[in-house]
């Protein structure tokens, strides 16, 4: 007897970045892969990554995410040195590369992290092409969730 293994939806997501869709427009959505190393990948898998003001930088060709801090557990290694801050590489194709860089030269665009989660083995971060919003366009997001939450609130207690 095999017991098939249950996936609960949600549960793959390491850290998401609930700011950015407050902060920006998001015009478009990549994945990602990472690159990364043995002590980052035991420390995501314990919770302790944080992609809150994370963005996408070009160097030399190459995509690097950068201001993602994954936080070092306390029995990682002593002959490794653990740097929380680096940056880290983004793996991309060559087209999709070149067309975020296209995208992030535009004025007033931003590339940021939105989600970072576990895609069967790898370690996956979703990327948006972002527009900063102004005071009002926020302000109206408010308005239209907070609208929201009454409109539902009303339709639960008119089915009763």
């Amino acid at each position: 007897m095999t017991k098939k293994k249950v996936h609960k939806p949600g549960s793959a997501t390491i850290a998401m970045n609930k700011r950015a869709r407050h902060e920006y427009f998001i015009e478009d959505e990549i994945e990602a892969g990472l690159s990364l190393q043995g002590w980052e990948v035991k420390a995501m898998r314990a919770g302790k990554a944080n992609i809150m003001d994370s963005y996408v930088v070009f160097r030399n060709g190459e995509a690097y995410l950068f201001g993602a801090t994954i936080t070092p557990l306390n029995v990682a290694s002593s002959h490794i040195v653990c740097d929380p801050t680096r940056s880290r590489k983004l793996l991309l194709k060559k087209r999709e590369l070149d067309s975020l860089f296209g995208l992030s030269n535009r004025d007033g665009y931003t590339i940021v992290a939105l989600s970072m989660y576990w895609k069967n083995a790898w370690a996956k971060v979703k990327i948006g092409v972002a527009k900063g919003k102004q005071l009002h366009d926020k302000r109206t997001d408010i308005k239209d969730r907070e609208w929201q939450v009454s409109k539902n609130r009303i339709m639960k207690h008119a089915n009763r």
